[in-house]
C-alpha cells in the first residue's frame, strides 16, 4: 500500500494545529514550541522497501528484491540499530523487551554476560546446547507448595550472576521511580500480553562509568583501516569495530571508554549476536565485514543518559550537530551513506526505515527535533532541549498494543535495572499537565 500524498497531509495538519501558539523558521526549519514527549501513533502499516540481495565490489552493482512489511508497529518492529553522532557523551545506555520475547532470545543465544574495561568481546552462534542451557529464564512457572498452586517468573539461568540480587530488587524498585498510567490498550501480540505481566528484560546494557558492556557491539565506518572489516573503490568502508575512544577502527570488539566523541564522528551500536551467512533477521550483508544483530520486536524500550556539550565547531560534516538515531539494522550492515541500503523511499519502496530520535538540525542549536523517515519523512515540528551542560535521560518506547512511538524526556533519575514493569514503561511515555505532546497519527486521518 502506498501512502504518501495523503500521509503528507495528515502530518501537516497535525504539526499546523500543535504551531497555532507559537512557530518559527530557523535556518530552514520550522520550530513550535520545547516538548518532553512526542509520540507518533497510527503506525499499524503495511508497505514494502527494496531489500538489497547483492553487491558487487568489483563492478559497484548493487542487486535488490522486493520485501513486503506489516504489522502493528512495522516496519520497526525489524531489527533497528543505534547511531549516535558526536559532540555527545554517553553515560548510559539500555535496550528492554518483553518477557516472552526476551526468553525467546535467550533460549535462541547464549545469555549475555558483563564486560569490562577493554578485554575483548566475544560473540554469540546459534547452537542447541546454547539454547537448551537459556530455555527456562523468564519463563512463567507453576507449582503446587505446601497445597497451593502459585505462579511466578523464572529469572535463574542455572549460571551464577552477579545480576541476581538486581533481579530480584527491580520491580519495587522500578514501581517506586515512576507513577505510571495503565495501558488503556488491549494486547495485539504475544509479546505485549507477555508486557501485561509487568515484566520487561534488559537484553543490552552499556555504563560508561565503570566499563560494563553486556549485550551491546559497538562499531564505526572503519572498515579495512585498522584490522576489521573491509574497504574497496566501489562502495568505500564497511563497518569495523570501534576503537576505545571512538575515534577509528579496532581489530576486535571493545568497550567504548568514557569519553566524549566528538564533532565529525559517528559510531553505532548493534547487540553482540553475529550475523550468519542463514541468518534471516540480518539478511544480505557485506562480506567481510563486521555485521550484527541489531534490537528487534515489535515491542522494545530504548534508554539513554547522555549530555551534547556546545564544541563551537564550524568546520567538517555536521559540526557541532549531534543526534541519537535508529536504522533498520540492513542498512549499515549494506551502505549507510549511499545508494546501496533499503533506506531509499520512491514510488517502488517505502524505505525501511529511520528512527530520528534527538537530532540538531544546524551548528550550535540548542534545539533538537525528531523525524521519522518511511513511507514518507514525517516528524514534529515541536523540539527537545538540547542537554549542552548536564546529562539528561529519555526513554524511546515502542508499543504494538495501540501501534505507537514515543520519545520522552525523563524528568528524574531512572535506574537502568535489569527489568521494568509495564507500569514503568506506559509511565515513561503518559502525558502530564506539565508538559506539551505531539501526536502524528500516520493513519485514522485519512
Amino acid at each position: 500500500m502506498k501512502y504518501s500524498a495523503a500521509l503528507a497531509l495528515a502530518s501537516a495538519a497535525a504539526v499546523s494545529a500543535d504551531c497555532s501558539i507559537t512557530s518559527f523558521l530557523e535556518n530552514g526549519n520550522w520550530y513550535c514550541e520545547a516538548v518532553q514527549l512526542i509520540s507518533y501513533a497510527g503506525l499499524d502499516t503495511s508497505g514494502s522497501y527494496k531489500a538489497v540481495s547483492n553487491m558487487d565490489t568489483s563492478t559497484g552493482d548493487c542487486t535488490f528484491e522486493s520485501k513486503s512489511y506489516s504489522g502493528s508497529i512495522a516496519p520497526f518492529d525489524e531489527e533497528l540499530s543505534v547511531h549516535i553522532r558526536g559532540p555527545t557523551q554517553l553515560k548510559q545506555f539500555a535496550v528492554y523487551t518483553p518477557a516472552s520475547a526476551s526468553t525467546k532470545k535467550r533460549a535462541e543465544h547464549k545469555s549475555h554476560h558483563k564486560r569490562h574495561g577493554h578485554q575483548h568481546l566475544h560473540t554469540k552462534k546459534h547452537t542447541e546446547s546454547q539454547k537448551e542451557e537459556a530455555r527456562a529464564v523468564g519463563d512463567i512457572v507453576t507449582a503446587t507448595i505446601d497445597g497451593k498452586v502459585v505462579s511466578w517468573i523464572n529469572t535463574w539461568s542455572g549460571e551464577d550472576s552477579d545480576d541476581s540480587a538486581s533481579s530480584a530488587t527491580t520491580t519495587s524498585a522500578a514501581t517506586s521511580t515512576t507513577k505510571a498510567k495503565s495501558s488503556k490498550s488491549s494486547a495485539t501480540s504475544t509479546a505485549t500480553a507477555a508486557a501485561a505481566t509487568g515484566d520487561y528484560q534488559r537484553i543490552a546494557y552499556y555504563n560508561a562509568e565503570d566499563g560494563t558492556a553486556d549485550g551491546v557491539t559497538f562499531v564505526g565506518a572503519w572498515g579495512g583501516v585498522a584490522g576489521s572489516g573491509t574497504w574497496d573503490t566501489k562502495f568505500g568502508n564497511s563497518l569495523s569495530y570501534l576503537s576505545a575512544d571512538g575515534t577509528t577502527g579496532a581489530e576486535s570488539s571493545t568497550v567504548l571508554d568514557n569519553v566524549l566523541v566528538g564533532d565529525n564522528v559517528e559510531y553505532a551500536i548493534f547487540s553482540d549476536v553475529e550475523c550468519t551467512a542463514d541468518d534471516a533477521d540480518c539478511g544480505y550483508y557485506r562480506p567481510d565485514s563486521v555485521a550484527y544483530q541489531g534490537f528487534g520486536g515489535a515491542d522494545k524500550v530504548f534508554l539513554f543518559e547522555f549530555t551534547m556539550p556546545l564544541s563551537g565547531e564550524t568546520s567538517g560534516t555536521n559540526p557541532d550537530m549531534p543526534a541519537i538515531w535508529l536504522l533498520n539494522g540492513k542498512i549499515p550492515r549494506t551502505q549507510q551513506y549511499g545508494d546501496c541500503s533499503c533506506w531509499a523511499t520512491d514510488s517502488d519502496s517505502d524505505g525501511c526505515g529511520e528512527a530520528d530520535l534527538f537530532e540538531v538540525l544546524s551548528q550550535g542549536d540548542t534545539k533538537a527535533k525528531s523525524t521519522f523517515h518511511f513511507l514518507n519523512s514525517l516528524g514534529s515540528s515541536d523540539y527537545f532541549e538540547r542537554p549542552t551542560e548536564d546529562y539528561i535521560q529519555i526513554a524511546a518506547v515502542f508499543r504494538s498494543s495501540d501501534s505507537t512511538a514515543s520519545i520522552k524526556v525523563l524528568d528524574s533519575s531512572i535506574d537502568f535495572s535489569s527489568s521494568l514493569t509495564t507500569d514503568t514503561v506506559d509511565g515513561f511515555i503518559s502525558e502530564t499537565d506539565s508538559l506539551l505532546s505531539t501526536i502524528m497519527d500516520f493513519i485514522s486521518s485519512l
